[in-house]
């Protein structure tokens, strides 16, 4: 329903507002990029048009007022007990973020680096690794592609952060123990969808995306969204070129209780020549300082090929007014194959060795997910209820060729030779052709949680606790006989609590825990073959959120602990001993606090420390490849005068970091700045946006990262520009 005092034509926020069934009130003279509303006060009412509907986008667009917290379901921001950021489809549209990892360059608690000899987009949060097997995709894991995931079917990109073994269960691979990414696709809407976007990226990138959504029958019940992308050309870095392609098509039902969405895609990315990270050698003394921005040292013959198909299908049923049940399955085929390039450093001066591999590996996936999410009130206690199950299976194919070792340096870091060819078969394993199996993995859970509401829901406790089963085996290369079985269960519980001050200002606090499998001692210790316990990571986290309306901020405390991997003593035993601690500060700021005028910043204050290290050696220390600070600062501004214009920007800056736990070995910090702009206007009544942005605007040459114990070098100055009709 809609009222008001004045003749007025809803502007396109108003019809998501009420698309989305909220109440707003827009002020006189309120104004939206591209359009001038001037009216008095106005109250927009409409029904929702589904619960499992994503919460709304904040005032400003840029961020959501909530995410979808795994088992918990839908969670306003305010009401949660965690710290969650979601960024919508329309700051990565603007911002030409191609990958997920270019989205969460916005995020101050989340810094990137990459794979160990390979191109994939690997996470640090809050200083611990999130790698890319391990993002879910509408809570499912085991769905998206590895490596690189492309941004251009996606509605939200949301940050959970923090250890998160109750929220979604065990990841995969067992890393996410400082957050988690969880991916949201894109659905049709009341609105048709009809838009053809040209890219341009330095150094002759060329790419073209078409989205297409449309919903029809009845009521709109059934609705079908379309993403089409390819992608290709030089990129920045000397002799590197790469090729994408994206197809992902989502259908879904809305009915009165019943609803139902499928997603199914196929993605491929190829890279030529790709500067992969720079291994370290023993013997180093100091780092070198990084290399021109589009140097690149690894060979020219290398290259990687990445092919998934994936797919999932998600039914929800409302059982009443209260109560939801749902149940999503998924899974997921991937095809990597590729020749690597491997440089690594090998004294002060920069000469380094490039050396060869071939590791061609197979992946797939299955996995399910059910539950009941419900509220009941007994007396003055409200209660919202989530159960939850969860199952993952997973089988891993691999085969492997090393080429002979180089020998002495044949390449230097800021003078690179055009390395040759190199000699396979020096070191192999299995069939390059037909790679067999050497992991499996079953993961399984149940979760329970109770948050209560008292004083009229102005403060909810959260309590819930899951059970997981983790079985691991390994197998020898070549399809040999299984060399290593761990089957280990084991409860992380959660207490969360939420305390409204006022309206806009909200206290919260959590305990939860991180869950990966514990290790298994190897070949040099007497006791090889033992398996460990799943180890387990615990959070203590407080915090405050402020939110205005049209502004908002949180600033929240946290301690992360988490066990080490483990090392062989002196005795020739391989033990479980040793921890890291992770203390940090977190600030963040969004919203729109003038109107045309959007923030989106924050900044992390991180103190680790090494605990329990062989001999005490290093006792003390902080961790490899975590800094001290992270700060960002972006802004997006509607140009007063000029209709259609706007213009960005975003300040991104690193602390130092060590690159060994001993802490010989460092790299500086890093400042980084991005500038962007874009004009949107109308030919025949159609709507046109040209956009450009610029990353990296002083060509700066850094060490983006030292995680992992090698480095990876931040990329070169590069110009996106692109022309969105959408008609």
């Amino acid at each position: 329903m809609v009222r008001s005092r004045s003749t007025f034509s809803l502007s396109p926020l108003a019809l998501a507002i009420a698309t989305l069934g909220i109440t707003a009130v827009i002020p006189a003279q309120a104004q939206t990029e591209g359009d001038t509303v001037q009216l008095d006060a106005t109250t927009v009412t409409a029904t929702a048009a589904s619960k499992d509907a994503l919460p709304p986008a904040y005032s400003g667009g840029q961020v959501a007022t909530g995410g979808k917290l795994g088992v918990l379901g839908n969670q306003d921001n305010m009401s949660a007990p965690f710290s969650v950021t979601s960024y919508t489809a329309k700051l990565i549209q603007d911002q030409q973020a191609q990958t997920v990892g270019e989205v969460l360059s916005n995020d101050a608690s989340v810094r990137q680096y990459s794979g160990y000899s390979n191109q994939s987009q690997n996470f640090v949060i809050r200083g611990y690794k999130l790698t890319g097997d391990d993002i879910s995709f509408n809570n499912l894991y085991g769905v998206m592609p590895r490596q690189i995931i492309a941004t251009e079917a996606l509605e939200r990109v949301e940050v959970f952060k923090g250890p998160n073994a109750f929220i979604n269960g065990v990841t995969p691979t067992g890393s996410g123990i400082g957050g988690a990414v969880n991916l949201q696709p894109k659905r049709a809407q009341d609105v048709p969808t009809r838009s053809y976007t040209v890219d341009y990226t330095t150094d002759g990138r060329l790419g073209q995306h078409l989205d297409l959504g449309q919903r029809f029958g009845e009521d709109n019940r059934f609705g079908a969204r379309l993403n089409l992308m390819q992608r290709e050309g030089d990129t920045a870095i000397d002799d590197e070129s790469q090729r994408s392609k994206l197809f992902v098509a989502g259908l879904d039902y809305r009915g009165d209780s019943f609803r139902l969405s499928t997603d199914f895609g196929y993605q491929k990315q190829v890279v030529n020549g790709g500067r992969d990270s720079l291994l370290l050698g023993s013997g180093l003394t100091r780092l070198p300082h990084a290399p021109s921005s589009d140097t690149n040292y690894n060979a020219p013959w290398g290259h990687t090929q990445l092919e998934d198909t994936f797919g999932m299908v998600r039914g929800e049923y409302d059982l009443s007014d209260s109560w939801t049940a749902y149940l999503a399955v998924g899974g997921k085929h991937t095809r990597e194959n590729g020749t690597y390039g491997s440089a690594t450093l090998n004294d002060d001066t920069g000469n380094l060795t490039v050396g060869g591999s071939k590791i061609p590996h197979d992946d797939d996936s299955r996995t399910v997910m059910t539950g009941l999410n419900g509220t009941l009130q007994t007396g003055p206690v409200s209660h919202q209820i989530a159960l939850g199950a969860s199952s993952i299976w997973t089988e891993q194919k691999n085969a492997y060729d090393f080429a002979f070792p180089a020998g002495a340096s044949n390449s230097n870091l800021d003078h690179p030779a055009k390395v040759a060819y190199p000699r396979f078969g020096w070191f192999t394993g299995g069939d390059l052709h037909d790679p067999g199996t050497t992991g499996k993995t079953t993961n399984q859970s149940l979760a329970l949680s109770d948050t209560l509401g008292f004083f009229d829901d102005r403060l909810l406790t959260t309590l819930g606790v899951r059970r997981q089963s983790l079985l691991v085996e390994g197998y020898a290369y070549g399809d040999g006989p299984r060399t290593s079985k761990y089957d280990q269960s084991i409860t992380t519980p959660i207490y969360g609590m939420v305390y409204k001050l006022t309206e806009q200002v909200s206290l919260y606090a959590n305990r939860i825990e991180g869950l990966a499998p514990g290790p298994t001692a190897g070949s040099g210790a007497l006791n090889i073959g033992q398996v460990f316990s799943p180890a387990r990571s615990k959070q203590i986290e407080a915090g405050i959120k402020y939110d205005q309306g049209t502004f908002g901020a949180s600033f929240g405390l946290y301690r992360i602990e988490q066990p080490a991997d483990g090392y062989i003593n002196s005795q020739g035993i391989f033990v479980r001993e040793g921890e890291q601690e992770n203390r940090g500060l977190e600030l963040n700021v969004f919203g729109e606090p003038l109107v045309g005028l959007r923030l989106l910043a924050g900044a992390t204050w991180m103190d680790t420390e090494l605990k329990g290290t062989q001999n005490g050696s290093n006792d003390g220390n902080r961790a490899i490849g975590v800094p001290r600070f992270q700060y960002n600062l972006g802004a997006d501004w509607d140009v007063p005068g000029l209709a259609g214009v706007s213009l960005n920007g975003r300040l991104v800056r690193t602390g130092g970091q060590y690159a060994d736990a001993a802490n010989n070995l460092s790299i500086p910090a890093w400042t980084r700045v991005d500038l962007g702009a874009r004009y949107r206007f109308k030919v025949e009544q159609k709507d046109v946006t040209l956009r450009a942005n610029v990353e990296n605007v002083a060509n700066k040459a850094y060490w983006e990262s030292a995680f992992g114990g090698y480095l990876t070098q931040g990329d070169p100055r590069t110009l996106k520009v692109s022309a969105t009709l959408d008609f």
